[in-house]
C-alpha cells in the first residue's frame, strides 16, 4: 500500500508543481478532487490547489514535499497507543506524517477547510498541526482508503527524549513505559505526565494566549477529542538563553512586516531558526515540541451519547467524550495548571 501511496503522491504533486497556485484558493478549488489512475490503483486528490496553496503559504518547496513522500525511500509504519484503527506513517525523512481516516473523518475535515485556512493566515503561528493533503487510495477498483498529511510535530526527532499526547482527562490515559533500555518509541499520556511540568520562562504567556485561540477556534467548529503533543529535548549549554529575548516582537510573514498592533492581535513570536520552527518552543532548559492534532471529531449525536454512558460508567473521573466548550476550557486549564 505505501509503494502505492509514494507513487501516486508523486504524481499528484507534479500536476502543481506544473500548474501552480495563482493566489489564494476559490470555492471551487476546495471542492476539487483530481483522480489519477495507475496500473492496479487510482489515488484521488482532494482540495488539491486549496493544499498547494497552504503549503506555498508555509514556504514548503513542492520538489521537496514531491522528494520526502515519493518513492525515494520507504515510509516508517510505527504502532500507536490511540484506540482508533488508524494506520500511521512517517516519510522516510521523518517531516512528514500520513494518517488514514474514516471518510466520516475526511469529510469534515474538508468542510472545516476554508475556516481552518483562514484561522492559520489569522494567526500565522497557531500550534493547530500544518494539514498539507488529503487523498483517497482505491486498489482494483475495491473500497477507498482515505489518509491525510501532515507536517510532523515531532521534527527533528533525534535528540528528543520524552513524547506524550495530552487530552486534559484521566479515563484511558495511561501509557504502560518501554523498559529501559528497549529501543520502543512510546508516546506517552497525561497520567504518565503526572508530577512534571513544563518550563517556558518568558513564552509561557505567548503558549497560554495560542491554546485559548485555537481551542476556541474548534469549539467554534463543534470539535473534540483533539489532542495536544508534546515532546522534550534537552538543550546543549551553547542553545540556552537564544530564545529568551525573542518573545512578544514583531514576527515578519511571507506577506511582509507587520505592525506591532497587528503581531499583538496575530499573537505572533519570533520563531527558532530551527527546521519545523512553528512547532518548536525553547525553555531555560528544555526545547519543547508542540501541536494540537486530530482536529475531525465533531460533537454531533453519537459522542452525545457517547458522553451520557461515560456520564454513569465513570460518575467521578474525567473522560474525553464532554461538550466542546468544556472539552476546550478543561485542556486550557491542564496546560495552565502544567506549565510555568
Amino acid at each position: 500500500m505505501t509503494c502505492m501511496m509514494q507513487a501516486g503522491l508523486w504524481a499528484a504533486t507534479q500536476v502543481f508543481m506544473d500548474h501552480p497556485p495563482t493566489g489564494p484558493p476559490s470555492q471551487d478549488d476546495f471542492s476539487e478532487v483530481l483522480t489519477q489512475v495507475h496500473e492496479g490503483f487510482e489515488l484521488g486528490t482532494l482540495a488539491g490547489p486549496a493544499f498547494a496553496w497552504l503549503r506555498r503559504s508555509l514556504g514548503l518547496a513542492e520538489e521537496d514535499y514531491q522528494a520526502a513522500l515519493g518513492p525515494g525511500g520507504p515510509y516508517l509504519q510505527f504502532l500507536s497507543t490511540s484506540k482508533s484503527k488508524a494506520s500511521f506513517f512517517l516519510s522516510h525523512d521523518q517531516r512528514f506524517f500520513l494518517k488514514t481516516q474514516g471518510r466520516r473523518e475526511v469529510q469534515v475535515l474538508l468542510a472545516h477547510l476554508p475556516r481552518y485556512v483562514q484561522h492559520l493566515q489569522r494567526h500565522p503561528h497557531s500550534l493547530l498541526a500544518r494539514l498539507l493533503g488529503v487523498h483517497s487510495l482505491r486498489v482494483d477498483r475495491g473500497k477507498k482508503t482515505y489518509f491525510i498529511i501532515m507536517q510532523s510535530v515531532f521534527y527533528p526527532a533525534g535528540r528528543i527524549s520524552e513524547r506524550y499526547d495530552i487530552k486534559g482527562c484521566e479515563v484511558s490515559r495511561w501509557v504502560e513505559p518501554a523498559p529501559e533500555g528497549s529501543p520502543l518509541v512510546l508516546v506517552l499520556k497525561d497520567l504518565n505526565f503526572q508530577g512534571k511540568t513544563i518550563n517556558l520562562g518568558p513564552q509561557r504567556s505567548w503558549f497560554l494566549r495560542q491554546m485559548e485561540l485555537d481551542t476556541t477556534f474548534l469549539r467554534e467548529l463543534n470539535v473534540l477529542d483533539y489532542s495536544l503533543l508534546m515532546a522534550f529535548q534537552c538543550l546543549h549549554e551553547d542553545e540556552k538563553g537564544l530564545g529568551s529575548s525573542l518573545v512578544f516582537r514583531t514576527a515578519r510573514s511571507v506577506e511582509g512586516a507587520q505592525s506591532p498592533e497587528e503581531s499583538e492581535t496575530q499573537n505572533r513570536r519570533l520563531l527558532p531558526d530551527t527546521p519545523n520552527a512553528l512547532h518548536i518552543l525553547d525553555g531555560p532548559e528544555q526545547r519543547y515540541f508542540l501541536g494540537v492534532v486530530d482536529l475531525a471529531t465533531v460533537y454531533g449525536l453519537r459522542k452525545r451519547l457517547e458522553h451520557l454512558w461515560k456520564t454513569l460508567r465513570y460518575p467521578s473521573r474525567t473522560f474525553s467524550t464532554v461538550s466542546p466548550a468544556r472539552y476546550a476550557r478543561r485542556l486550557c486549564q491542564w496546560v495552565e495548571a502544567h506549565t510555568e
